[in-house]
């Protein structure tokens, strides 16, 4: 019928066809028949990842080292999709050579047949032989599951407690495809439960194959330690003695004799010993933990349409939330009896308390090391609350405890991000990750004073990770960000610094975000840089100078260019103090108008505990998918995320309501100052988790600029979410700004239209969280949208059906159209 309305007549079958194709051709290609939120346009949103399903060749280099010591290797490259290259590169000359084919190549290295794969795996990800946790702080990337075995798999989300959530089933012999985060773990399963194969996703490899030789993956290492251990064995260094736990109390058995020793007599079912034995190099000592446990919290979950049955079932999923009692570990230093006692059986004065006044209040209490000449142990001690984290030695004669570091903030220290303690018993040094200066350094502790020597780095820059630590040398290898003033100050680079923060040398230091690999003998390094306007380009270096040897490669996007897709555009303005940069990134429709105005949608995910604007070049897909339907995209990272200095960080402390709203809104501003095309009488927000949170939170506290928003999964209440994440920024004991800064009792200041999505399923956050937000808004009488997705987990807005009913929102809202309208 609509090719009928556009030509008037009834055209002969054949014709039709050639017209529809050419139709289908002009809908492309021509903004002017993509009227917003109509069928065409979805079917253009829709068709979007196929579309931009373009290879970008040479933008990645895998080296095979032949010969380190000559400097030696090669890689494959695709420069065409019928042009594929073999190069061998001499580090020594600095000289690449180019091989049409791998016999070309094997050819001219007579001697390497032996040395060459004979099999090359391209983008396929290695799997990992443990089961891992998902890492937090990762850009969006995506990974595909190829089944080449002969069963149905379900692959499933690892988070970063642990628990697994279902997300999806690829056949046997098929490619299951999905959108996820470069650190998050995955683990795929047979309908039995079988555990069969376990990937990380990256960035730069993407095809997870699973097939017969895939190595089943070791479990994942539970970080609760069990309540007892009756039977395990710790066995003294000097192989005379072990420990046991029997009845929550220690016994100390002789490995020649076999005659055992119960040496503690108060452990109970709930303050008991138990878990892991640090003895001393000399054997005459050993450390355990006895521990007060508390019942964790468990919260109940119901699955309305469990597969098989028409009766819903209740789950009930342990969830520790703010304030709640945490576990009390109490070091206990133990003492190898003498012979007089052992004879006697005397164990009166073998365990030794430890005066806890310096750690009474742990969130926890790990890392135990004993000093290698025995006279002491330490350990790192996390206060509840996390202004206190401290490393106590404790003498081994005396047990007597000593602050050896101490780092405390009047906001938080961030342990789980930013903190690194590397001792140097040698030496007695200690390196320690520190905050102090208002910029995350390095520091080199003396062991026995506590007292600073120097600091390892310095300056208005920030130490992102310790990549590798050479005692010998004194040399250290990091991860920094920031050093280049006139740079984005979140690309990575590296660098390598002396113990005593002298002879500073740049490994990397053109305009990008870098990555980089070390040849096996870590003699030269291939550094990889890129922005999101700049595909990657790959060149070689000097594992020692620094010094570039060669340029490899420099990607070619000119396919994926030519499908309309269009770089995103960096943007830098100012904060909300006037002073401070803030960056981020615009995304616009690849059948962009400049003509026309568009409404602006922000993605927004404000958690503190990384930063959240892509670096590096990517498809941005599902950015990218949202302008498609006729909406400029922004997204940046506004002050309270982290990577930048400590004041920049401590904005979210006891704020996680703030999010960054003034910085965005200016940045925004700004933004459309230069573009006029974005039109700020029509602008909307999503995002979800703490995402979620922030979205909603636009609508109450800034509805006079955001006029729409979608919060998936959110975290609305701080004091209902779990407990290490919040704690960690909004600070314990839960006071009145908990409260004050929940979704829940401000949900009446709320203007503006809001979708809430939540998956019933949701382990990650609670979805009470979502339903008390309902409720409030019920009582304050707020008109909202509610989408409830059954059988779904955390991310319930990924889901096709939520995806769909999403853009639906933001179509209806922001250019008042209803969707997929003919």
């Amino acid at each position: 019928m609509k090719i009928r309305r556009f030509f008037r007549l009834p055209l002969p079958r054949p014709l039709l066809l050639h017209r529809m194709g050419f139709l289908a051709v002009l809908v492309c290609s021509c903004p002017s028949l993509l009227a917003q939120g109509t069928l065409a346009e979805y079917e253009h949103w829709e068709s979007l990842a196929s579309r931009i399903d373009q290879p970008v060749f040479a933008d990645k280099v895998k080296p095979n080292w032949i010969d380190e010591s000559k400097g030696q290797f090669w890689y494959q490259i695709q420069r065409s999709e019928d042009n594929s290259l073999f190069v061998l590169v001499d580090a020594t000359q600095g000289a690449r050579q180019e091989f049409k084919s791998l016999p070309q190549l094997v050819r001219h290295l007579s001697d390497s047949d032996d040395e060459l794969p004979a099999d090359l795996k391209r983008d396929s990800l290695a799997p990992n032989a443990r089961i891992q946790r998902s890492r937090d702080g990762g850009q969006r990337t995506e990974i595909h599951f190829k089944n080449e075995t002969d069963e149905p798999l379900r692959y499933k989300w690892v988070n970063s407690s642990g628990g697994l959530v279902e997300y999806g089933k690829v056949e046997a012999g098929a490619t299951a495809s999905l959108s996820t985060f470069d650190g998050h773990s995955w683990v795929l399963e047979t309908e039995a439960g079988q555990v069969v194969a376990a990937f990380v996703a990256a960035v730069w490899q993407s095809l997870a194959i699973i097939d017969a030789e895939t190595p089943r993956p070791e479990p994942l290492e539970l970080r609760r330690r069990p309540r007892d251990r009756s039977g395990q064995r710790h066995p003294s260094p000097d192989g005379q003695w072990h420990v046991e736990f029997a009845n929550h109390n220690v016994v100390l058995v002789n490995n020649q004799s076999n005659n055992s020793i119960t040496m503690t007599h108060d452990g109970m079912e709930q303050n008991g010993y138990g878990g892991n034995v640090w003895w001393s190099p000399d054997s005459a000592h050993f450390v355990v933990f006895k521990t007060t446990r508390i019942d964790v919290r468990t919260i109940p979950i119901v699955e309305s349409s469990p597969k098989g049955s028409i009766h819903s079932k209740l789950l009930t999923v342990k969830y520790a939330k703010p304030g709640d009692p945490v576990d009390h570990d109490r070091p206990v230093l133990l003492h190898i009896p003498d012979e007089i006692e052992r004879q006697e059986g005397d164990t009166t004065n073998v365990a030794q308390p430890i005066e806890d006044s310096l750690f009474s209040s742990p969130y926890s209490i790990g890392e135990v090391h004993w000093h290698k000449d025995s006279t002491f142990f330490s350990f790192v001690y996390n206060q509840r609350g996390h202004q206190v984290l401290r490393v106590i030695a404790v003498d081994a004669e005396t047990a007597e405890p000593r602050v050896m570091i101490d780092e405390q903030s009047e906001t938080f220290v961030c342990y789980s991000h930013k903190k690194y303690l590397r001792r140097l018993d040698q030496t007695d040094e200690a390196i320690w990750m520190s905050e102090r200066s208002g910029w995350n350094h390095l520091y080199l502790i003396d062991q026995q004073t506590g007292d600073v020597k120097n600091a390892i780095t310095s300056g208005p820059w920030v130490v992102r990770d310790v990549e590798r630590v050479d005692e010998e040398n004194r040399q250290v290898w990091l991860t920094v960000s920031g050093i280049d003033p006139d740079q984005d100050p979140y690309y990575k680079h590296l660098v390598r610094v002396d113990f005593d923060g002298s002879h500073l040398v740049r490994f990397t230091s053109a305009n990008g975000d870098h990555r980089w690999v070390f040849s096996p003998e870590q003699r030269y390094l291939i550094d990889s840089y890129s922005r999101v306007d700049l595909p990657p380009v790959s060149v070689l270096c000097d594992a020692n100078t620094g010094d570039m040897i060669c340029e490899l490669e420099h990607a070619d996007a000119s396919q994926l260019l030519n499908t309309g897709w269009r770089y995103p555009e960096r943007f830098v303005a100012k904060g909300r103090d006037g002073v401070t940069d803030i960056f981020g990134i615009v995304i616009r429709p690849t059948h962009f108008d400049p003509s026309k105005t568009y409404p602006v949608l922000e993605a927004i995910y404000a958690g503190p505990h990384a930063a959240f604007v892509p670096k590096s070049f990517g498809r941005q897909t599902n950015l990218q998918k949202m302008a498609e339907l006729g909406f400029i995209i922004v997204k940046m990272d506004g002050m309270g995320t982290s990577y930048r200095s400590k004041a920049f960080h401590d904005v979210c402390w006891k704020n996680l309501g703030d999010s960054g709203f003034a910085d965005r809104i200016a940045w925004i501003k700004a933004a459309a100052k230069e573009h006029p095309e974005m039109d700020l009488t029509r602008v909307g927000i999503w995002g979800g988790s703490a995402g979620g949170q922030s979205a909603m939170r636009a609508l109450i506290a800034h509805g006079d600029f955001y006029h729409a928003a979608v919060a998936d999964c959110g975290c609305h209440d701080n004091r209902v979410d779990k407990m290490w994440w919040n704690e960690q920024w909004m600070g314990y004991p839960i006071e009145s700004h908990y409260a004050e800064q929940s979704n829940v009792t401000q949900a009446h200041r709320m203007q503006g239209d809001l979708m809430l999505i939540v998956g019933e399923l949701d382990h990650n956050v609670d979805p009470a969280s979502t339903m008390q937000v309902v409720h409030a808004l019920v009582k304050a009488d707020k008109d909202f949208e509610l989408l409830l997705m059954p059988g779904v987990g955390h991310g319930a807005a990924g889901h096709p059906y939520a995806e769909r009913r999403q853009a639906d929102f933001f179509v209806r809202k922001l250019w008042k159209r209803e969707p997929r309208n003919p």
